[in-house]
């Protein structure tokens, strides 16, 4: 029986409709919309695509949405000035710099200099070590990541004991989703390109999660059968019957895998949706927080 699909768009749509309501019982209350701001340093095409979703997204949310563009050759000082600026804006309650920044800035020290208040990428240092800590709790969680646990939580996977497999070490996904499968009381192996033998781990995951930017890396018959899969990898390869010249496939063969699985995120449509939805999450969670400093 082929896999049960995990449908990212319509269990993102859920989320952002249920945000949408929450800012609109927050204006009806007198209190102020949330407000995002987001940093584009550059011309990345991909990363122009990415911005513009997050702003429409922000648009249907009724959330504020306001975005800053620097040339590619803005100095790390003029950046880490803009983000200064931005935390010190009342109105504004998350600040998203788009990732990857141009050659010659240094991301870390951009991502340091955002208030810890408004980091509604999760990717502040002290909220990602937090997020490493036993009886820590980190202000935010990265989208993606919280993207993938709210998947696996609303298709009732039961992660407790489970045996959990991540394909990917990267500071954007993989390691962050490592620590939330461990929270959730997984048994966490991350694989990457030093494993051995990455086919034989993976046989032995009840979850996988694979990011690891390869497309179709992980064949049908390296999985368990029935195990659940979450495919993060989003990747273009040649077709030539696409008017576009080209298709998106993620980093497990689906068709194989489908055959397989119990339960499979497509490509597109699986993950992607729901990285929007828990950053408008985010950015609502960044204006209660701000509603909480006011009253303190």
């Amino acid at each position: 029986m082929p896999a049960k699909l995990i449908d990212g768009k319509v269990i993102a749509e859920a989320l952002r409709e249920e945000v949408k309501q929450k800012v609109a019982e927050r204006i009806e209350k007198g209190l102020p919309a949330p407000g995002l701001a987001t940093v584009l340093v550059g011309e990345n095409p991909a990363s122009q695509v990415y911005v513009r979703m997050k702003h429409k997204a922000c648009q249907e949310a009724d959330i504020i949405s306001i975005g800053h563009t620097l040339p590619a050759d803005a100095s790390q000082e003029e950046v880490e000035a803009l983000v200064k600026e931005l935390n010190a804006d009342p109105d504004i309650h998350g600040i998203l710099v788009q990732l990857p920044l141009p050659a010659g800035l240094d991301e870390e020290r951009v991502l340091n200099t955002i208030s810890l208040q408004k980091d509604v990428d999760g990717f502040h240092p002290i909220n990602i070590g937090r997020l490493a800590q036993k009886g820590r709790e980190p202000l935010f969680i990265p989208a993606t990541p919280a993207g993938v646990m709210y998947l696996l939580e609303d298709s009732g996977v039961e992660l407790s004991g489970a045996n959990a497999v991540v394909l990917g070490r990267s500071n954007i996904v993989g390691m962050p989703v490592s620590l939330l499968l461990v929270r959730a009381n997984a048994t966490v192996t991350i694989c990457h390109s030093r494993t051995k033998d990455i086919s034989a781990l993976i046989r032995e995951a009840d979850v996988l999660v694979a990011a690891v930017g390869m497309p179709e890396f992980v064949r049908g018959d390296w999985l368990k059968p029935g195990a659940v899969v979450i495919d993060v990898g989003i990747n273009r390869i040649e077709d030539t019957t696409r008017k576009s010249g080209y298709r998106l496939v993620g980093d497990v063969a689906f068709d194989e895998a489908v055959e397989v699985a119990g339960a499979i995120t497509p490509v597109p449509g699986g993950v992607g949706p729901m990285t929007i939805a828990v950053l408008l999450q985010n950015t609502l969670r960044a204006a209660r927080l701000a509603d909480g400093n006011k009253n303190g």
